[in-house]
C-alpha cells in the first residue's frame, strides 16, 4: 500500500474555481480507483492559485482479482451420448482460456449448461493510473477554459507542470506537451526553483519550506491570524466577512497582511459603499473601532512578504484612493436626483421579455403591497407607507452607484430615500424588501418591509409560473425556490395569518392579461410549489416526514398555523398511547371513505336511531369535545385541540367493539356514518391521520 499524489501546476487559477475543481478531482479519482478494483484509503486536497493537488492514502499496488462465472452451450451440446466433449465444448474452453477438465456443468432454471470460472488478473496501479489521469485532468469542469500555444488541451489556465507519484515511483504520462514528473515549484517570487519530491509524504513540508502553504484550511487560519494582527496594529478589529476570507485564501500561496489608511473625507460615503468598494474591487478588509464604527483604514492580504511593507501599503492606498474617488463621484451625482425621479427611468430596464419592464413590475408590486398590507391588518398609515415604499423599491437600479456595484441594490435605495426626505419606515422597507438575500439570511424586521418583500417575491413567482418559467432540477435562473422559501419564512416570522391563495390570485389578476382558467391553474401550481417548500423547511427543521405530510394534507395555510399544527402533532405522537389512538382514528376515516353513502359530512345524527349504549356515550363525548376543539381552534391552540380529540379514543374503541357501522338498516348505517364523519372532521382540520406511520 502506497500513497498516490497528483499535482497540476498552472498559471493563476481564479479563486472561485479552486474548491469545486478539487472536489471533483478527489471524488472522481477515488471513484475511478473503486471502478478499477483498486483498494484505497481517504483522500486529501491541496490547492493554491497555482496548483491543484489531491492525495490518496493506502492505494493498493494492483487491481483485485475478478472472478466471473461464464455460461457456455447446453450440456447436451457440449457432450455426446458417451459423455465425451464435443467441438462446442472445446471451443468454449478455448474461449475462456481453460483446459477442458476445468469446465463444469451447472444446473440452471433453463437446464444444464457448461460453465467456467474465469479469473481476471489485475493490472498494476501505476499502469491503470497512466491511462486514467490524463483524461481525468482534462475533464475537470471549470466555468471557463482556455487553450494556449498550439496545444489542443483545454484547462482553466495554461498548465506548467504535472507531478504524479505512486509512493516513490513516477506515474508517467503526458497532457499536451507536459510530461508528468516528480517535480513541483515553490512560491513564484520567494522560492521559484524546482522542488524534487521523493515521495508523497514530503510534499506538504517541501512546499512549506518554499513559502507555499498548500493546505487550504491552514492557509485560511493564517489569513485570519494575519488580518487580526494587522487590525490590532491599527487599533481596531476586522469587520467579519467569511466569504472574503475564503476568496483571499484562494488568491495567495503565502498570506501576508498589510494595514493601510484612506482619507477621512471619504467617510462621507455610506459605510456599505466604502465596504463594497474596498471588497469588490480590491479584496480589502474593512476595519471598525471597538464600538463598531467604520475606521478610515483597510487591510490587504499580499501573496508575498516584502522587505519594506510600508512601500507596499502606500501602493495599496494610492489604488484605493482612486476607487473611492470614483465612488464619491457616483454618490454625489446620484444625490442630485430625487429617488422618485428615477422611477420613470425603470421603463428602460427589462424585467422579463414576456412580463414587461421593471417599471411594470413596480406598478404591480405597489398594488399588491397595498392589498397585502390590508390583509395583514396594518392601519391606513402603514398601508400608505407600504405603497410608497413599493413605488420606490426598484428606483436605485438606475443610479450610478448601483450600476457600478449591483450588490448595493436596496442598500442605496434606503440611503437615497432617506436623503430625499422619505419617512424612515419607507427607506427601511426599501432595503428590507430584498431579504432574505441568501439562504439563512436575515429577514425583514419591520411589518412594512415584510409586506413589500412578500409582494415583490409573489409577483416574481406568479409571473414566472404564468409563462412556464418553472424551476427544474438543474435550473432556477430567477431563484424562485429561494423566493418561495423567503415568503414562507417571512410570514412565519411576522405571524401573518392571511391566506396565501388570495394573494396569489390577486397577483395574477394584476397582470391584466390572463383569463380566469389560466389564473386558477397558475394559482394551483404556485400553491403546490409553496407547499413543497414548506414541506422541505419543516423536515429540515427536524419534524418527522409523516407528521409534515399529515398536516399539509389537511391544510397549508395560514403559514404560522402549519408550524403550530405540526408541533402539536409531534407532541401528541410522543404520548405512550398514541399508536392505538392513531389506529382508531385511521379506522374512522377508512370506514367513511369506503362507505357507499354519499355526503356523510353533511348528514345529521339522529339520537332516536341509536340501538346501543355505546352510540349514545360516543355522541355525548363528541358533543363535549367538539366545543373544546372549536374554542381551541379559534385560539390556534392546536395542542389543546388534539388533546381534546385524543380523549375520544376509549368511546370510539367501545363503539367499534359494540356495533357494526355498516348495519343492514340503511338509516342506522347512515346515522352511524354521520357520527363518525363528525368526529373525523375535527381532526381532519388539523392533520390527516391516515398519513401517519405507526
Amino acid at each position: 500500500m502506497d500513497t498516490v499524489l497528483l499535482e497540476i501546476g498552472s498559471e493563476e487559477i481564479p479563486a472561485g474555481y479552486i474548491e469545486p475543481a478539487l472536489t471533483f478531482l478527489s471524488s472522481s479519482l477515488a471513484q475511478k480507483l473503486d471502478d478499477a478494483r483498486i483498494a484505497h484509503g481517504k483522500t486529501r486536497k491541496y490547492g493554491t492559485p497555482k496548483r491543484l493537488a489531491v492525495e490518496i492514502e493506502n492505494v493498493g499496488p494492483k487491481q483485485a482479482l475478478l472472478e466471473t462465472e461464464v455460461l457456455g452451450p447446453p450440456a447436451k451440446v457440449g457432450y455426446d451420448g458417451n459423455g465425451k466433449p464435443t467441438v462446442a465444448a472445446e471451443k468454449f474452453a478455448e474461449k475462456v482460456h481453460l483446459p477442458l477438465n476445468e469446465i463444469r456443468i451447472k444446473e440452471t432454471p433453463k437446464g444444464k449448461y457448461l460453465c467456467a470460472s474465469v479469473v481476471e488478473k489485475g493490472q498494476s496501479t501505476v499502469d491503470i493510473l497512466k491511462m486514467l489521469l490524463p483524461d481525468l485532468i482534462q475533464s475537470i469542469p471549470f466555468p471557463k477554459t482556455m487553450k494556449w500555444a498550439d496545444q489542443k488541451v483545454q484547462f482553466a489556465r495554461p498548465i506548467h507542470s504535472i507531478l504524479a507519484l505512486y509512493g516513490g515511483k513516477v506515474i508517467s504520462f503526458d497532457v499536451g506537451n507536459i510530461a508528468s514528473s516528480r517535480y513541483t515549484s515553490g512560491h513564484r517570487f520567494m522560492a521559484p526553483d524546482k522542488i524534487r519530491i521523493g515521495e508523497p509524504s514530503e510534499y506538504e513540508d517541501a512546499l512549506h519550506q518554499a513559502q507555499v502553504v498548500a493546505d487550504m484550511d491552514e492557509r485560511r487560519k493564517m489569513v485570519l491570524k494575519e488580518i487580526s494582527r494587522a487590525a490590532k496594529h491599527l487599533g481596531g478589529k476586522v469587520l467579519p466577512d467569511d466569504e472574503l476570507v475564503d476568496i483571499v485564501t484562494n488568491l495567495v500561496e503565502y498570506p501576508a497582511a498589510i494595514a493601510g489608511e484612506f482619507d477621512r473625507a471619504f467617510l462621507e460615503l455610506p459605510d456599505k459603499v466604502l465596504i463594497t468598494s474596498m471588497r469588490e474591487h480590491q479584496k480589502y478588509f474593512a476595519v471598525t473601532d471597538i464600538n463598531g464604527k467604520l475606521m478610515p483604514c483597510f487591510i490587504a492580504v499580499n501573496n508575498t512578504r516584502a522587505s519594506d511593507m510600508a512601500i507596499v501599503a502606500k501602493g495599496h492606498e494610492r489604488v484605493l484612493r482612486a476607487r473611492l474617488n470614483d465612488a464619491r463621484f457616483f454618490y454625489r451625482a446620484d444625490l442630485e436626483t430625487p429617488l422618485d425621479t428615477c422611477v420613470e427611468r425603470l421603463k428602460g430596464v427589462l424585467f422579463q421579455a414576456k412580463l414587461g419592464s421593471v417599471y411594470d413590475k413596480t406598478l404591480r408590486v405597489q398594488k399588491l403591497a397595498e392589498f397585502i398590507a390590508a390583509e395583514a391588518g396594518l392601519d391606513s398609515q402603514a398601508v400608505s407607507m407600504a405603497s410608497r415604499a413599493a413605488r420606490l423599491c426598484k428606483a436605485d437600479l438606475v443610479t450610478q452607484m448601483v450600476v457600478e456595484f449591483p450588490k448595493l441594490q436596496g442598500a442605496m435605495g434606503m440611503v437615497y430615500a432617506a436623503k430625499s426626505g422619505e419617512p424612515e419606515a419607507v427607506s427601511t422597507a426599501i432595503e428590507e424588501h430584498y431579504r432574505p438575500a441568501y439562504s439563512g439570511g436575515p429577514l425583514p424586521e419591520t411589518a412594512i418591509g415584510a409586506v413589500l418583500s412578500i409582494a415583490d417575491k409573489v409577483d416574481s413567482l406568479c409571473g414566472c409560473f404564468s409563462i412556464g418559467l418553472t424551476p427544474t432540477g438543474a435550473s432556477d435562473p430567477y431563484a424562485l425556490r429561494r423566493q418561495a422559501i423567503g415568503i414562507i419564512q417571512i410570514m412565519l416570522n411576522q405571524k401573518f395569518m392571511f391566506p396565501l391563495s388570495r394573494i396569489l390570485e390577486t397577483s395574477l389578476k394584476l397582470y391584466d392579461r390572463f383569463d380566469a382558467p389560466h389564473i386558477a391553474d397558475t394559482t394551483t401550481l404556485v400553491q403546490e410549489f409553496l407547499l413543497n417548500r414548506m414541506s422541505f423547511l419543516l423536515v429540515e427543521q427536524g419534524f418527522a416526514k409523516d407528521s409534515v405530510a399529515a398536516v399539509l394534507s389537511a391544510a397549508s395555510e395560514p403559514v404560522p398555523d402549519v408550524w403550530n399544527r405540526v408541533s402539536a402533532l409531534e407532541a401528541l405522537k410522543s404520548a405512550p398511547d398514541f399508536e392505538p389512538l392513531a389506529t382508531a382514528f385511521k379506522r374512522v376515516v377508512n370506514i367513511i371513505r369506503k362507505s357507499d353513502v354519499q355526503g356523510t359530512a353533511s348528514l345529521k345524527v339522529d339520537i332516536a336511531l341509536f340501538q346501543d349504549a355505546s352510540e349514545s356515550t360516543l355522541y355525548k363525548a363528541f358533543q363535549q369535545v367538539r366545543e373544546k376543539v372549536d374554542n381551541a381552534m379559534r385560539r390556534s391552540d392546536f395542542s389543546e385541540a388534539l388533546r381534546a380529540i385524543a380523549s375520544l379514543r376509549n368511546p370510539v374503541d367501545a363503539f367499534f367493539d359494540a356495533v357494526l357501522v355498516m348495519a343492514d338498516d340503511p338509516a342506522v348505517r347512515s346515522n352511524r356514518l354521520a357520527l363518525l364523519a363528525g368526529i373525523a372532521s375535527m381532526f381532519d382540520s388539523i392533520a390527516d391521520f391516515t398519513r401517519i406511520s405507526i
